[in-house]
């Protein structure tokens, strides 16, 4: 076959209009246009956000779609075609560097978001996300608003948990640290709250929870556990971001020797997070061993009392150090 200039440009077309058959218009002939159970349509300051998601190059960073392997990972519910109902540009994102944000909305308060937003390190001390406070306070709140409406229906049902949790651990807050520590356990389930730390904190286990404090824990909790870290110093609008402030656990030594046991109160609130506080739950990102090694290393570093290797106890585990005999060995 001889190959003259005419037939390159005739197959070239060719292969152009073939491949935008098949990329642009199949698609568009087969996209449906009706919403699903959970989309609704944003409101003004919602729409305002997005755009300013879609300006600030926020999609190179975060998708917006649930996937059938992101079942492992936690999610609640595949996405949908209809989710995507009038949106324009559709904002689904190629990367993961960030987390997913399609079932974002009110995961955490509006709190949690505004320090995030004024410096990422403030709430996620690895985060490699770029700050945007050169945005100013006005179109954080934008952008806030934009997160919070992300799962539609479903985010308004978790933001009304929010607040209705949230109006509540201020009012045990302001009420004072003793009050403020018994409303919290209050809401521990009773089992987890006699429950101890089944593995010893002995020195591997401690620096082991050094490690997790240092990665998740210290940029709301403070190097010296006392709520005091630069989550907790963020201030918005002229005052904290976050509020009711990170726990400070120096405070707990009082309630917690009297009650005894400690452990699973921690891995309680570490596992599910506290819903009303900036608190995030961890189930997803740590492991079971992880969770434990990190209240044992509160208990001991901030707290100065653990209650591991106390009764009930059960076979210890097969990888714990030889010759342990299950004390305390802070």
């Amino acid at each position: 076959m001889k190959m003259t200039p005419a037939f390159l440009i005739l197959g070239g077309l060719l292969i152009f209009w073939t491949s935008t058959f098949i990329a642009v218009i199949l698609p568009a002939m087969t996209l449906g246009d009706e919403p699903s159970a959970i989309w609704r349509p944003r409101e003004a300051d919602e729409a305002r956000g997005a755009q300013l998601y879609i300006d600030n190059g926020c999609s190179y960073c975060h998708s917006q779609f649930g996937r059938t392997f992101d079942w492992g990972l936690g999610r609640q519910r595949v996405a949908e075609q209809g989710d995507y109902y009038a949106m324009q540009p559709v904002i689904l994102g190629t990367e993961r560097w960030g987390p997913d944000l399609q079932q974002a909305g009110g995961e955490h308060p509006d709190g949690w978001h505004h320090a995030h937003f004024l410096n990422p390190r403030n709430t996620r001390p690895l985060s490699l996300m770029p700050s945007w406070e050169f945005l100013g306070e006005k179109n954080i709140e934008a952008l806030t608003r934009y997160v919070q409406s992300n799962w539609g229906t479903l985010a308004d049902e978790r933001m009304a948990r929010q607040r209705h949790w949230e109006t509540q651990f201020v009012a045990a807050y302001e009420s004072g640290a003793d009050a403020n520590v018994a409303f919290l356990h209050a809401n521990v389930p009773p089992t987890w709250r006699a429950m101890p730390n089944p593995y010893p904190a002995d020195e591997a286990a401690l620096q082991r929870g050094q490690l997790i404090y240092q990665w998740y824990c210290i940029a709301c909790h403070g190097e010296v556990g006392d709520g005091k870290g630069r989550g907790g110093l963020a201030t918005f609008r002229g005052r904290p971001a976050i509020y009711p402030p990170p726990m400070n656990f120096t405070t707990l030594r009082r309630n917690l020797i009297e009650d005894k046991y400690i452990g699973g109160i921690f891995y309680y609130q570490i596992m599910n997070g506290i819903t009303g506080t900036a608190m995030p739950y961890f189930k997803h990102e740590l492991t079971s061993e992880k969770i434990w090694d990190v209240s044992n290393y509160i208990a001991v570093r901030f707290v100065g009392y653990t209650d591991a290797g106390l009764e009930p106890r059960g076979i210890e585990a097969s990888y714990e150090s030889a010759g342990d005999d299950g004390e305390n060995k802070p």
